[in-house]
């Protein structure tokens, strides 16, 4: 018997449309569903546009008990709080024991908490990358292990929450619009977080942006989606080789990060008015030389057109925010903008693979920090700096630097 009957009548006519992007098991068409009714087949099945189309009007039909859901988290800061300390961190596995930093997270002073990317491994079942169906059923148990556990339920309790996805809360290892069944991963994300009747909610993809603060003391938070309108990398030719482990730059002329709409939608959102701007990308964006992994110089058109825009509406007062890369860094470019631009990478949660990193880019500041860390964006306003920090499992402080988000004629 499957597990949502009469739905795999539904389910069953659109996973052969999708079988020829991912081979995946349809669930059993006999089934009868658990209140006894019977799904109507819509007759856009009949002769649906693509295989996406099809499972799009399939996940129309799930019911809500299908989508785990985060324990109810404190508020967002109003629109007139001043913002002061913010934390920041990426990749928690859920099958992993209770996180140290989670618990550290928890006992912080902080205005907000920024949670980044790879908040689970959902492609993943303990024992290596898994194929998913198209009900995404390890993605599903993954969020319900999170909000199961004590320590995110602490950090929950405690901190107002921003959220953003990356390739492992996202359904697929590295993937981006190519994923078959990415309208089912952003149902997921954005149920579980609370984000449905959102502006979020609204749109395909997972970015959104909130200010908080009177003028003079505005925090613009902007969450990027780097996942669902991203074109493919293009796979390294020396697979290990430092430098290019994983992928190289694409010389491609339809590359794309961020996809037209979330483009559109950046742009005005960097002519809003703001005083300092986070600008949260999953991925890394200033590091061009050190790693060859996920980052915005893998498709190096889309990383200048990045800086061209945040130039051109001569948005000020930004700094840029990553995860993903198991390891903290802090970063400065004194070229990308018309005036320096700094970089913090929080990673991970509980994820660390070494304890320590050689890794280093040409805007690195410092040694990069691999064991398991948070980061710390401490806000002064009377200076017009913010300090930059990589926390420690226990909250100490391993790596920091101080930075102007003001022009001096605006002090």
């Amino acid at each position: 018997m499957g597990q949502f009957g009469a739905f795999g009548v539904i389910s069953g006519a659109i996973l052969i449309l999708a079988a020829c992007q991912t081979p995946t098991p349809a669930p059993d068409p006999e089934a009868e569903h658990p209140a006894g009714q019977v799904a109507v087949l819509p007759t856009e099945l009949l002769s649906p546009p693509s295989a996406e189309a099809a499972l799009e009007l399939y996940y129309r039909t799930l019911p809500e008990d299908f989508f785990p859901r985060a324990p109810r988290g404190v508020s967002l800061p109003g629109q007139g709080d001043i913002l002061t300390r913010i934390l920041v961190g990426s990749c928690l596995d859920e099958e992993r024991p209770e996180s140290r930093v989670m618990q550290t997270i928890a006992g912080e002073q902080a205005d907000l908490f920024l949670m980044i990317g790879d908040n689970v491994y959902g492609d993943m079942n303990g024992k290596g990358y898994i194929s998913n169906q198209a009900t995404l059923d390890e993605l599903r148990e993954s969020f319900s292990d999170l909000a199961a556990r004590a320590d995110f339920q602490a950090v929950r309790a405690r901190l107002p929450m921003m959220v953003a996805w990356d390739d492992h809360d996202y359904g697929a290892n590295d993937a981006g619009r190519e994923f078959p069944f990415r309208r089912l991963a952003e149902r997921i994300h954005e149920r579980f977080w609370g984000l449905e009747n959102e502006d979020v909610g609204a749109w395909p993809g997972t970015y959104y942006a909130r200010t908080f603060g009177p003028e003079g003391q505005r925090v613009q938070v902007i969450m990027l989606d780097t996942r669902f309108f991203r074109s493919p990398l293009t796979p390294t030719d020396e697979w290990g080789k430092k430098g290019k482990e994983r992928y190289v730059p694409s010389s491609s002329e339809g590359q794309d990060m961020l996809g037209n709409d979330q483009w559109t939608w950046l742009e005005n959102q960097l002519q809003q008015p703001a005083d300092l701007r986070l600008v949260v990308s999953s991925i890394q964006i200033l590091p061009t030389d050190g790693h060859g992994f996920e980052a915005w110089s893998r498709l190096p058109a889309e990383q200048e057109r990045l800086y061209g825009l945040i130039s051109e509406t001569e948005a000020e007062g930004v700094v840029f925010v990553s995860g993903d890369r198991h390891t903290a860094f802090l970063y400065q470019s004194d070229t990308a903008l018309p005036y320096p631009v700094s970089e913090i990478t929080a990673s991970s949660i509980n994820v660390s693979f070494a304890q320590t990193n050689a890794e280093i880019d040409s805007a690195q500041l410092g040694e990069g920090y691999a064991p398991d860390n948070f980061g710390a964006i401490e806000i002064d306003w009377e200076n017009g700096t913010v300090r930059l920090a990589i926390k420690g499992d226990t909250g100490e402080t391993v790596n920091e630097t101080v930075v102007p988000f003001r022009t001096p004629a605006a002090n």
